[in-house]
């Protein structure tokens, strides 16, 4: 009698073990195949360096700050100017080289960013942020006046000190510089009043 007790106990023993070990795999299994399911809604490494669009949250970007996102391995600036910054842009006309985007407009801005502003809602800037002479990144100058290696009615943008090219807050390039052309305005998109994508501009 107590060797068939025995024998039962290890027996349901067996089943319980067996019972927890096919739970775990089937658990481990279902999230197996969940994963690669989530991953696919996320672009991989691969594609991000071959372009794929990148969403930008621009909700706590103030006036007169900007913020930089990567695409296709690029820095990207998203800049949200100030009334006073764009009512300058104008008057700048004369001292850039290509103020209306004229040269080379595929490549450099696409039709809807050739405009006073190069941008599609004129209070954000959207610019792949390299300088078009030998690829260095300018640096942010947004504060007007007579500064170093910056003319004295400066009304603020960006300074290249690899080779002294300036750009002005709509990224045109000034007159008589190293740099040829004006910053490259990337494919982009609003999606809401908050989130834009850049890469991609099927909407716009």
């Amino acid at each position: 009698m107590s060797e068939t007790l025995v024998d039962q106990s290890q027996i349901d023993a067996n089943k319980r073990t067996w019972l927890i070990a096919s739970s775990c795999a089937g658990a481990v299994g279902g999230i197996a195949a969940v994963v690669p399911f989530i991953s696919s809604f996320q672009p991989s490494e691969r594609a991000k360096a071959a372009g794929a669009a990148v969403e930008a949250d621009i909700s706590a970007l103030k006036p007169g700050e900007k913020m930089t996102v990567e695409w296709r391995g690029k820095p990207v600036w998203i800049m949200r100017r100030t009334p006073e910054q764009l009512a300058a842009l104008p008057t700048l006309d004369s001292q850039l080289a290509d103020p209306k985007s004229e040269r080379k407009p595929a490549d450099q801005a696409p039709e809807y960013a050739r405009n006073a502003t190069r941008s599609i809602k004129p209070e954000y800037l959207v610019a792949v942020g390299i300088c078009t002479h030998l690829g260095c990144s300018p640096s942010d100058k947004f504060k007007p006046g007579a500064q170093p290696s910056l003319p004295d009615d400066w009304q603020g943008g960006f300074f290249c000190p690899c080779h002294g090219s300036t750009f002005d807050l709509a990224g045109r390039v000034y007159k008589n510089k190293p740099a040829p052309d004006n910053l490259e305005v990337p494919p982009h998109m609003y999606i809401s009043d908050t989130k834009l994508i850049i890469g991609e501009d099927k909407k716009a």
